[in-house]
């Protein structure tokens, strides 16, 4: 029964895509094509993973409270640049939309044209071999992509057609690719062993903490966040869509995703919004301020009440909530900020939280958003400009796009974008994993080493690491 009605919904698919592609007489340039169709259910990690043979060019994308999910497989149209960004993508997708042929009679978020991708943390940066692959701003749209909403399903594909091509050829190899993405089942693959574990320089970056309490508490700069590395090496390559499977079952209340250039792959579980944007009602987040869960009831609770009255933690999440409260109101009116944090606990810690509202204006976008987001206290500093420079000197290391901006958006605007934290960069058998803690005037070097530690657990643990 389950197979009629996938024949069926793929029918009604491949004959919207079959008109789409019709109704274009002649082409003098370029044009993206794009057809949507329900679907009965279907598990988006067996559909990432049906695609292993377009490696270098899927997503996957899963909300905290995994209501939505995104799945992307093959490259449509692929927008990048190694300068900032925001503005060359914003430009290029407004361009390629309002040129394209859409078939989506769908409500959904999520649904038709979308574009997935982030941005580096700081593009002026001196470049590394670690990133090499990933350049300041890349962006994708999918060929075939699975949007999970709610309790409903739906496959879009999306074609970019040019003048030189055959429409029927073209036609066919996508019905082909996409026959073979559905109707497949899920496989665990066993976790690869761990054979080597090494934190990078971690005195180095014990007195770099040091100097920059001075820093601060000469009175050049209010705050500033410092990172840093390990680098595991495992028995066997790192198979990603277990991977993903592991993260959403260990982590809950985290934005899961992963996005793949060549033979890397950015993958993480962060626990922190940037933005959401659904029908011009934005929603961001100030998760700043951290502390260990406790192994018992009461001393979970003893645990979040020190967080709530930590004078170093409050510090860090005021500059926070205040950062983002300024740049949410350049670009929204009614904006609603509560006056005090709760705690937004996760596996192996909890946060400090405020939640930030409002209604976006007319003539602006969630890039638009992003852009006066990125970078936050939380993952920068304070002053933003101060401390920006700051890390690109001092930070022995290059970020990449470790505590960037990371998501989607579709063509009705709609879209949300995380901070890319608690994360790595997969590359065959090793993984690079990032963690980052706020310095301000009374840091002690040993407490921030020991709190980054403690942030790079969940990935450890879904690679199968030790802590």
């Amino acid at each position: 029964m389950e197979g009629n009605i996938l024949i069926q919904t793929t029918s009604t698919l491949y004959e919207k895509l079959y008109r789409s592609i019709a109704t274009i007489d002649s082409l003098h340039s370029s044009k993206l094509v794009s057809v949507t169709t329900e679907l009965e259910e279907i598990n988006p990690l067996a559909f990432y993973q049906a695609g292993s043979t377009f490696k270098g060019e899927r997503f996957y994308w899963s909300s905290a409270d995994r209501s939505f999910t995104l799945a992307g497989i093959g490259e449509a149209v692929k927008i990048e640049s190694d300068e900032e960004g925001f503005q060359i993508t914003e430009e290029q997708w407004v361009d390629l939309i309002n040129h394209a042929e859409i078939d989506n009679v769908t409500n959904a978020s999520g649904t038709g044209p979308v574009a997935f991708g982030g941005f580096a943390f700081d593009p002026y940066k001196q470049s590394s071999v670690t990133w090499s692959e990933f350049p300041n701003s890349s962006t994708m749209v999918p060929r075939f992509l699975l949007t999970k909403s709610g309790t409903k399903y739906f496959i879009t594909i999306n074609a970019l057609l040019s003048p030189e091509d055959s429409t029927a050829l073209f036609y066919q190899e996508l019905v082909d690719q996409c026959t073979k993405l559905l109707g497949k089942e899920f496989k665990q693959n066993p976790e690869p062993q761990l054979i080597q574990q090494e934190e990078v320089a971690p005195e180095e970056w014990k007195r770099i903490v040091k100097d920059t309490t001075e820093e601060i508490k000469a009175g050049k700069l209010g705050k500033v966040v410092l990172a840093r590395e390990m680098i595991a090496t495992f028995s066997s390559d790192i198979n990603i869509a277990s991977l993903l499977n592991t993260l959403q079952e260990q982590q809950h209340q985290s934005y899961v995703f992963a996005y793949e250039r060549g033979d890397s792959c950015f993958v993480g579980a962060t626990p922190e919004r940037l933005v959401k944007l659904e029908d011009q009602e934005l929603l961001s987040t100030c998760l700043a301020g951290t502390i260990a869960r406790g192994k018992t009831v009461e001393e979970d609770r003893y645990f979040g009440e020190q967080l709530l009255h930590d004078d170093k933690n409050l510090q860090e999440h005021e500059f926070v909530v205040n950062m983002i409260k300024t740049a949410v109101e350049t670009c929204c009116h009614d904006v609603d900020v509560p006056e005090h944090p709760v705690l937004y606990p996760l596996r192996n810690l909890q946060h400090l939280y405020t939640p930030v509202r409002g209604k976006l204006y007319n003539g602006y976008t969630i890039l638009d958003v992003v852009k006066q987001l990125h970078p936050t206290p939380a993952l920068g500093g304070y002053p933003i400009k101060e401390s920006i420079e700051f890390i690109r000197e001092k930070e022995p290391f290059h970020r990449g796009w470790y505590a960037s901006p990371i998501g989607w958006f579709d063509a009705r605007d709609n879209g949300e974008f995380a901070v890319a934290i608690r994360s790595a960069l997969i590359s065959n058998n090793q993984a690079v994993l990032f963690s980052g803690c706020g310095v301000v005037e009374d840091s002690h070097p040993q407490a921030e080493y020991e709190e980054t530690a403690i942030k790079f657990l969940p990935m450890l643990h879904a690679l199968g690491g030790y802590e």
